[in-house]
């Protein structure tokens, strides 16, 4: 009897930590078939004839869709990463849009996310900086201040 509860207590605790690393797993099985997807896309419009490139299109739009809820699948089963902790700026709250002109203070260093692949955000490009704002996460070309990409309430 002791040995089944002690078993019990030992699966209780493991199957967690399984099921979260299970959760990653397919997040980046979905993102890589994403990647799959859109060279086959590119195979198609050079190669290939309408169907063909509708067909990829689809399937693009399916993977993108599938990884899209498997990071939000993610994201749930790890709320303490994303949580929205004491955050303030010493300016106010600003709903911005992509294509928007930010002013320097808005994204200067110590707002940029040092670690976006914790978050799993993808990697900025050349001049580009991942920047808190308040709950919001901004996508910023640094040196023209234009914003490239809005993630609204990301962080809990």
């Amino acid at each position: 009897m002791r040995k089944i509860i002690i078993l019990g207590l030992l699966a209780a605790t493991v199957v967690p930590s399984v099921a979260s690393a299970q959760s990653y797993g397919e997040a980046r099985r979905s993102e890589q078939r994403l990647r799959e997807d859109q060279r086959d896309l590119r195979a198609a419009q050079r190669y290939g004839d309408r169907r063909d490139v509708r067909e990829a299109r689809r399937d693009v739009r399916d993977s993108r869709q599938e990884a899209r809820e498997d990071w939000q699948d993610y994201r749930r089963s790890h709320r303490d990463v994303y949580r929205a902790g004491n955050w303030n700026a010493p300016f106010r709250y600003s709903r911005w849009n992509a294509g928007a002109q930010l002013r320097p203070a808005y994204y200067s260093s110590r707002y940029y996310i040092a670690d976006p692949y914790r978050y799993r955000l993808p990697r900025p490009a050349v001049n580009q900086r991942w920047v808190r704002h308040y709950n919001d996460v901004l996508l910023v070309n640094v040196r023209t201040g234009r914003v490239m990409t809005v993630h609204r309430g990301f962080f809990w």
